[in-house]
């Protein structure tokens, strides 16, 4: 089973996107900042990050840069999720896809679910043909 992790400091966000995962067949983890994430990520290697980018105590772009830096974080897929309203800067490309979660956040989902897990499963058969 694959497993994602969800990073947003909005209840509601958090939970509309761990319902959404987990009928899609991840175990999803959550956590309200980029500080509980890296904590979580002590115990589990996720498949999928799901972040927003403001949070308290540790930016979504805080944390991205923490986990490209990090061998065994930086080639996880990362979706980010801002509001359209947060200034969010739309030139981020260390993610795979972005988000706004005040518009259809499910049909988005989607959309960048099947991107970036297709992109990933690319990747992973890339890898296991050079061995």
């Amino acid at each position: 089973m694959p497993a994602a992790l969800v990073v947003d400091d909005s209840m509601l966000i958090r939970y509309t996107v761990c319902r959404f995962l987990e009928e899609k067949g991840f175990a999803v983890e959550s956590a309200t900042n980029g500080i509980e994430a890296l904590e979580i990520l002590k115990r589990i290697h996720p498949d999928l990050i799901v972040t927003d980018m403001q949070m308290p105590k540790m930016s979504g772009s805080d944390l991205i840069t923490v986990l490209k830096g990090k061998a065994e974080t930086a080639n996880i897929p990362i979706i980010i999720v801002a509001g359209r309203a947060s200034g969010f800067d739309e030139k981020e490309k260390r993610a795979d896809f972005s988000i706004y979660k005040d518009i259809d956040l499910q049909g988005q989902l989607e959309k960048a679910l099947d991107s970036v897990m297709s992109g990933a499963r690319k990747r992973a058969a890339k890898q296991s043909s050079a061995r």
